[in-house]
């Protein structure tokens, strides 16, 4: 009987440092694996960081677009001046009021919130001042 309670002990025992082994082996792996997958989603070119610069790629994408249509009216705007005078007169007109002979300028403003109120009497200001 003391024999069979030895081999129960070593096989326990064995058993015991089998697991503890076990155990050994997938901690290191688990370790190892977040040693891998740490430049993976947080090193220079990780996942995050390309997700980041996509975002700023089409931001810009989006001011170059703009900055292409305003290069594109300006050229236009260009081509008009060195071709014609008629963009020069037009031009001359918006910006520095000039008109040319035998022409009238007439200038209609918007009207005013102030100015399209009616017309007060002065009945309520007398009114009040007598009180």
């Amino acid at each position: 009987m003391l024999q069979h309670t030895q081999a129960s002990l070593f096989f326990i025992t064995s058993s015991a440092k089998y697991f503890l082994n076990m155990r050994i082996v997938i901690y290191s792996m688990l370790v190892l694996l977040i040693v891998i997958q740490y430049p993976l989603w947080l090193g220079k070119g990780g996942w995050l960081k390309v997700y980041e610069m996509e975002k700023q790629v089409e931001l810009q994408q989006a001011k170059n677009s703009l900055l292409a249509l305003r290069n594109a009216k300006l050229a236009g705007d260009v081509k008009d001046l060195k071709d014609g005078t008629r963009a020069i007169e037009e031009r001359a007109r918006a910006e520095h009021g000039l008109i040319k002979e035998g022409e009238f300028f007439v200038q209609i403003l918007p009207a005013d919130k102030a100015s399209a109120a009616p017309v007060d009497d002065g009945l309520k200001s007398s009114s009040t001042a007598k009180q």
